[in-house]
């Protein structure tokens, strides 16, 4: 699995070096980082901009690459133990995935479940700058049997909705799930049947929507610490 980009390169050689199956340089880097990618004790190879352009296919690799072993997902059994669980729903978009992850383990949530078939977990890892390699992440596309499953382990089920309560004016359980919806298809009525609770965030100057990973933030922060 090719991953790029400077900072989650970086990231990966601090946190997961066991992980890299090898190095790919298509720039000259400053002495000091030389030194910290050579004592990962890893096959180097140089590449030229080409050669580098199709690795990343397109993306800005900024001159480093690395291939890393494939990405594992966690089981849903390890998260039910926890107390507080973010389901991703109808989320399709590996920048705003990753972003939400980036922002999850920053602010300390228990685990996030992508509710698909099937992830692209390069971008993801990429886009949450490495976050993604530390924070138990499940794959499971049965999100009313998961909710069912949930609830019956005591977790108390909010959905980020528009006309949700206003997630400052209530206080979080101990036991929870947040479910965030995509910003264009939201969360399916039969979901939001089986949630306890709507919540949202009150927005001023007549404009009515955050990116879903700004507004992820927000309502992660206030779940955690409210």
């Amino acid at each position: 699995m090719i991953v790029y980009g400077k900072q989650v390169f970086f990231y990966i050689l601090e946190k997961h070096k066991e992980k890299i199956k090898e190095i790919y340089l298509a720039k000259e880097c400053k002495k000091a980082d030389f030194s910290i990618i050579a004592k990962a004790s890893k096959k180097i190879k140089k590449l030229d901009f080409k050669a580098a352009q199709s690795l990343a296919r397109g993306g800005n690799h900024q001159g480093f690459l690395m291939d890393i072993e494939e990405f594992n997902f966690d089981s849903f059994e390890s998260l039910k133990e926890k107390n507080f669980i973010i389901i991703l729903y109808n989320i399709s978009d590996v920048g705003n995935i990753g972003a939400i992850v980036r922002s999850a383990y920053a602010l300390g949530a228990d685990g996030i479940i992508l509710v698909a078939k099937n992830m692209a977990m390069d971008g993801v890892i990429r886009a949450s700058s490495g976050a993604a390699l530390d924070m138990k992440i499940v794959l499971n596309d049965d999100i009313l049997s998961m909710v069912n499953e949930l609830k019956q382990k005591g977790f108390y089920i909010y959905a980020s909705a528009s006309g949700g309560n206003d997630i400052h004016t209530i206080k979080p359980k101990e036991k929870k799930v947040l479910i965030m919806g995509s910003e264009g298809f939201g969360i399916a009525p039969k979901v939001l049947k089986k949630c306890d609770e709507c919540v949202g965030i009150k927005m001023y100057n007549d404009f009515d929507s955050l990116n879903v990973s700004a507004a992820f933030a927000i309502l992660c922060d206030r779940m955690k610490n409210g």
